[in-house]
């Protein structure tokens, strides 16, 4: 009678003979990655198209601040549409489509109220949307971010009551001479699986806006397929987290898509106060943002109006 194989790991492969079983190995699934990414049966990881898309993006910022410097000192909207212009060739760089759905053409001194769950917002908003951002004060002493923001003429606002004032001030005048703003009314950044409440307190410039426009923007395609859940990670800066990896992370993989809806716009008169305008511009954005993120096609809606 044969001996019964004392090793666990070897099994009978017929009879009298003795094969050992290769033990399963799981792959370690890369954070904001899907099982079996492919990602991790390349040898670099994505990392050689990571530095090139790094390295054409700066090279493409370097070629773009002297124009912007220019045509900042120059009458007219080509300050605007070259801005548009630069945003719309960082998402080409790395990666990301574009798809817009609402009507884009837009009357002067609109106020776009958006959620905000990343720094990509910047990027894929400001290719979407001919527009400037109002950003908190600290993004503008960033190293080249702050620079390409104020090149991309922002309008930042501080935590400080002393400057309240000014800041309104600068807001209404931009608005005033025609200009369109982007303003997140959350505040910060969320964790890009649901949008956070709108203060009332941001809206306080509504009123000094022609249209108000409802904003809603989803990360919605990785690898090419419906990102998920927990893919969220990837796209979503929010929190403590440091810019620089999350930026390598990202761009390290390919197939990314956002999703920009431009809900119908909405009189500012039609809002009794900034309370009710949070409210009914939230529940906008955040139903269209639900759609997107449960991979529905989504539509312009209607602000309902109290």
């Amino acid at each position: 009678m044969d001996a019964v194989p004392s090793d666990p790991a070897l099994a009978l492969a017929a009879p009298g003979r003795l094969r050992r079983r290769t033990p399963l190995r799981f792959r370690r699934v890369l954070p904001g990655g899907r099982a079996f990414d492919v990602m991790g049966d390349r040898p670099f990881g994505g990392r050689l198209r990571a530095v090139r898309r790094l390295l054409v993006a700066g090279l493409w910022t370097l070629l773009c601040m002297p124009v912007q410097a220019v045509l900042l000192l120059l009458p007219g909207r080509g300050k605007i549409l070259f801005a548009r212009l630069y945003w719309r060739g960082v998402c080409f760089v790395i990666g990301m489509r574009l798809r817009v759905v609402g009507e884009r053409t837009a009357a002067p001194r609109t106020l776009y109220l958006s959620n905000h769950s990343s720094w990509l917002d910047i990027a894929v908003l400001g290719g979407s949307i001919e527009a400037a951002f109002v950003s908190k004060a600290e993004i503008g002493q960033w190293p080249l971010i702050g620079l390409v923001a104020r090149l991309g003429r922002t309008v930042f606002v501080s935590r400080s009551r002393r400057r309240t004032g000014d800041e309104a001030r600068e807001m209404s005048e931009r608005l005033a001479a025609g200009d369109s703003l982007i303003l997140f009314p959350e505040g910060t950044s969320s964790d890009g699986t649901r949008v956070l409440p709108f203060r009332s307190s941001f809206l306080a410039i509504a009123e000094k806006a022609a249209v108000i426009r409802p904003v809603s923007v989803v990360f919605d395609r990785l690898g090419g397929l419906p990102a998920c859940r927990r893919d969220r990670p990837l796209f979503a800066w929010y929190g403590n987290m440091e810019i620089a990896p999350h930026v390598w992370r990202l761009v390290r993989h390919a197939g990314l898509r956002a999703t920009v809806v431009l809900h119908e716009p909405l009189p500012p008169g039609a809002i009794p106060n900034r309370k009710a305008l949070a409210a009914v511009t939230e529940a906008v954005v955040a139903e269209g943002a639900a759609t997107l993120r449960q991979n529905r096609e989504p539509r312009p809606l209607r602000p309902e109006r109290p």
